[in-house]
């Protein structure tokens, strides 16, 4: 029999990429994480880690056991599902990890919605991009994590990850009120018309930069970027201060009525998708569920339209 907390280490290891991070991650020192692999070493009787510069990396022995600690620990997941299942009330913590304008538009319906249905849950909430979030919870950071994914640019599934769509997000071209020249007709053309203003998008190298990009491109012109942030409401204060023009998420405004010019985008552009994601087993969790379910119902609302606002289906 293999020791489970050891291969729970094991699995942090492959996931985590250092003995530190591992370490830091569980309140660990470094060396009692390096002394219990060498205990684990000795279990399976085959050398788990190889030196690679000043770091190690697993075996393929490591890599074939680490497998089966993840079938190991998705089975534990359920039971305690299970077990939280067959309870009246629900309780314990449940930690989430949503991206900005997420956090901004659904999290505190969500909560309202949680605390008054489940008073018992304790829930901790952080806000990170799902490029961080979703390798953080393979890593057990997080118990449920709410992502986008951009028209175009679909994020890998990790066998070891369930998600579950939420809702269409609304993207839509943004311009500054100039006042000149008359309102351009069509999609294109709106966006042609920009093509030679400031432009303010997402740092390179992200899921939304390449759409926005993409977006521009395939209207006829490479855009002049200028600003650069993750933040969208920098984004929104640069547009309605003149500077620049950009492609925001109706999240922005969430139920508010908009204070810069909205225009459709192209078919094939006009909707970012939301979506949950779990740990394999985690699904079934009553704190699990409820939470969805808040989610759901946060996705909706009261008066919630926008400027030239195309019927898009959740």
């Amino acid at each position: 029999m293999f020791d489970l907390h050891r291969l729970r280490l094991l699995r942090e290891l492959k996931h985590r990429g250092t003995l530190a991070a591992v370490a830091a991650a569980l309140s660990y020192s470094p060396s009692s994480v390096s002394q219990q692999l060498t205990l684990l070493e000795s279990e399976v009787g085959v050398p788990l880690l190889e030196p690679v510069g000043r770091r190690v990396r697993l075996t393929p022995q490591a890599e074939i056991l680490v497998v089966h600690a993840e079938a190991v620990l998705a089975r534990l997941e359920c039971a305690e599902a299970e077990i939280a299942a067959s309870l009246t009330r629900l309780t314990g913590t449940l930690r989430i990890a949503a991206f900005q304008t997420a956090a901004l538009a659904l999290v505190p319906a969500a909560l309202t919605l949680l605390r008054a249905d489940h008073p018992g849950l304790r829930v901790h909430v952080t806000q990170a991009e799902p490029e961080v979030a979703l390798p953080a919870l393979l890593a057990r950071d997080f118990d449920l994590v709410i992502a986008e994914e951009y028209p175009g640019g679909p994020h890998p599934r990790p066998a070891g990850i369930e998600r579950a769509d939420l809702c269409a997000d609304p993207l839509r071209l943004a311009r500054p009120r100039d006042g000149q020249g008359p309102r351009p007709s069509g999609p294109r053309a709106a966006l042609r018309a920009l093509a030679d203003h400031p432009w303010v998008m997402e740092p390179e190298g992200t899921a939304a930069r390449q759409w926005a990009l993409t977006v521009c491109r395939d209207a006829g012109f490479e855009p002049d970027v200028r600003f650069e942030s993750s933040d969208l409401l920098l984004h929104l204060r640069l547009v309605e201060q003149g500077h620049a023009a950009a492609l925001l998420p109706d999240f922005v405004w969430y139920g508010r009525p908009p204070t810069v010019p909205l225009h459709p985008l192209p078919r094939g552009h006009r909707a970012r998708r939301i979506f949950t994601a779990v740990r394999r087993g985690r699904g079934a969790h009553p704190a699990v569920d409820a939470c969805r379910q808040a989610l759901r119902q946060a996705c909706t609302p009261p008066g919630h339209a926008a400027e030239d606002s195309p019927a898009v289906a959740p």
